[in-house]
């Protein structure tokens, strides 16, 4: 990122063409570059129409809608302009066009505006990971858990249990450096121990939520693995409702993997396509079934297709590599190609197969036949892996990692205390010391201290112009 004495400009709605374009800028040049594309600036934060003109030359460019908004009470802190445009590809390139040769203005980086936001105090770093969440959350249930991240969800327990550290941190060090003093009570250890504990159960009760807030947002992953030929791409089509996947008589036309996303009743899933899974000696065939069963492997569920119309079919066993626990509770096996069938025989179809499995169902993706009930069991799985009754606050593998830095820091911290009467034999300072490293790992949890190492990984996922 460069200085953010630069005044930098966007589009900040989506591609052209469109019916309204939103042009941002943002920095201490921004009035001039207003200035030099209108005659008269409007009033602060009260919109109007004006015609933007090139400096260049005085030809127009576009009727917009104009707001200036002085800082530092704008999203990202400073000086800011937005240009309401007509959506058109040459309309927004030419104001674009304009801008750029404007001194002292420059085009945004990707996320730019959010980081002077976070710079200047605007967002905490939960809320600006809420808000790459919320621009990117392609369900009901993904929008309502980034929403909440957003408002502040993390980041209000988090304030709360940095106020509790403080609190017990005055109690310890009132302890070391006035222990003398007749108005601190001899007993202060007590009471600072007390709220280490309660602190430290409530953190961990956050963390105890088996990864849900991660999953939601990543998304449940479904594998459709199996033999050759079962027909594993044409139930991938049919579940996507589309043709995702090459479908041929052929053995071992899927060679490499295929995800599909789906909206589940408000919750993610991806379905994957994988290779055959069988011996080859075909290098290529065996790299795609070295990839087939990674990608099962670490699958939240694997669904194991079989041909039901083959004699064999019984015989096609799940690799042991899958079948074995705690795998065996994530196997489904489906039975294919039940149109070819006599019907009595293939949804009872007495498999061996099923003994590995935790759910057994009969479909034709050929015909559609079953594949509604199919579609209708893994959304009640999905909702029954992600239901957040109540919502996880936890969405990101650093959340996790900076809240058990503090949970370490509270056990080291309870550790060097006697177990009985809560005294300490002359370790105040280390007692101390812990609950600051404590307090130091929920400040990087929001961004008040030490993060700029996990600063480009956060912003480099937004688009240009957020």
């Amino acid at each position: 990122m460069k200085s953010d004495r630069d005044t930098i400009f966007a589009l900040s709605s989506g591609r052209p063409p469109a019916a309204i374009a939103v042009v941002r800028l943002s920095g201490p040049w921004a009035r001039l570059g207003l200035e030099r594309l209108i005659r008269r600036l409007p009033d602060p934060r009260r919109a109007a129409l004006r015609r933007l003109t090139n400096p260049e030359d005085g030809s127009a460019l576009d009727d917009a809608l104009v707001l200036w908004l002085p800082g530092p009470g704008t999203e990202t802190g400073e000086d800011m302009v937005e240009l309401h445009l007509h959506g058109g590809r040459a309309v927004v390139g030419a104001v674009l066009d304009t801008l750029a040769r404007i001194p002292g203005l420059r085009p945004a980086e990707a996320g730019e505006f959010t980081r002077r936001a976070f710079e200047h105090g605007r967002l905490d770093l939960t809320a600006v990971e809420g808000l790459a969440d919320l621009i990117s959350a392609e369900t009901e249930a993904q929008r309502r858990q980034a929403l909440r991240q957003h408002q502040g969800g993390l980041r209000d327990r988090a304030e709360e249990w940095r106020s509790r550290i403080i609190q017990a941190m005055a109690l310890v060090e009132a302890r070391i450096d006035f222990s003398d003093e007749a108005d601190v009570p001899k007993d202060a250890l007590g009471p600072a121990m007390a709220i280490v504990r309660d602190l430290r159960e409530s953190i961990r009760g956050v963390l105890a939520d088996a990864g849900r807030g991660e999953r939601l947002r990543d998304g449940l992953s479904v594998a459709i693995a199996g033999p050759p030929n079962a027909g594993k791409s044409s139930l991938l089509n049919r579940i996507a409702r589309r043709d995702a996947a090459i479908v041929s008589p052929q053995a071992g036309t899927t060679r490499d993997i295929i995800e599909v996303h789906l909206d589940l009743e408000g919750y993610p899933v991806t379905v994957v396509d994988t290779a055959g899974i069988r011996e080859s000696d075909d290098l290529v065939e065996r790299e795609g079934v070295r990839r087939a069963l990674a990608r099962a492997e670490a699958a939240d569920l694997v669904l194991w297709v079989v041909d039901a119309a083959a004699p064999s079919f019984d015989s096609e066993e799940i690799p042991s590599r899958l079948a074995a626990a705690p795998r065996s509770s994530a196997v489904w096996l489906v039975r294919n190609k039940c149109d070819l069938v006599v019907e009595a025989i293939c949804p009872s179809g007495g498999s061996r197969l099923g003994d590995a499995c935790s759910r057994s169902m009969a479909i034709s993706a050929e015909t559609g036949e079953g594949v509604d009930d199919l579609i209708s069991a893994l959304a009640r799985w999905a909702r029954v892996g992600l239901d957040q009754r109540e919502p996880s606050l936890v969405t990101r593998a650093r959340h996790r990692a900076a809240l058990g830095a503090a949970d370490d820091a509270l056990t080291r911290a309870l550790a060097l205390t006697r177990a009985l009467d809560g005294e300490l034999d002359g370790e105040e300072d280390l007692v101390a010391e812990e609950l600051r490293l404590a307090a130091r790992a929920l400040g990087r949890l929001t961004g008040r201290v030490d993060v700029e190492d996990v600063l480009d990984v956060v912003f480099r996922d937004f688009c240009i112009g957020k």
